[in-house]
């Protein structure tokens, strides 16, 4: 089917975080994902995905790579392969729109591997503001 509605999209357990309502295409997989204050997921990467997220309601801090940044709604992030990043809600509850590519199974948290300096750049997530 190719039209969806938020609304009427299954929501999935992830192995990692909330509950996301996610949608698999053949080469893309896209999910709708909320947190609520002071939560988000523990910095990492994804050595074979290309992800972008679109902040649609809440703000956060986010970390990717060497940049800290305060982002909030309408905001578009680029993550490229290998890159570390993560996000700590701030205002909330926040809800994002993440679209990831290759689809592989379909979850948005396949190709999840810690950051190698985790407790440095969740430092980072707390000192944006």
């Amino acid at each position: 089917m190719p039209f969806y509605s938020i609304d009427d999209m299954e929501r999935t357990e992830d192995t990692f975080g909330p509950s996301k309502r996610m949608v698999a295409g053949e080469l893309i997989k896209i999910g709708i994902v909320a947190y609520e204050i002071g939560e988000g997921p523990d910095p990492h990467f994804h050595p074979n995905e290309e992800q972008f997220i679109l902040m649609l309601k809440g703000k956060v801090n986010f970390v990717l790579g060497d940049e800290t940044k305060l982002i909030g709604s309408g905001d578009l992030v680029h993550i490229p392969r290998g890159t570390e990043h993560g996000l700590k809600v701030v205002e909330g509850p926040a809800v994002f729109f993440a679209c990831k590519s290759p689809v592989g199974d379909g979850k948005l948290s396949q190709d999840y591997n810690p950051a190698r300096n985790i407790e440095a750049l969740k430092d980072r997530l707390g000192a944006v503001g």
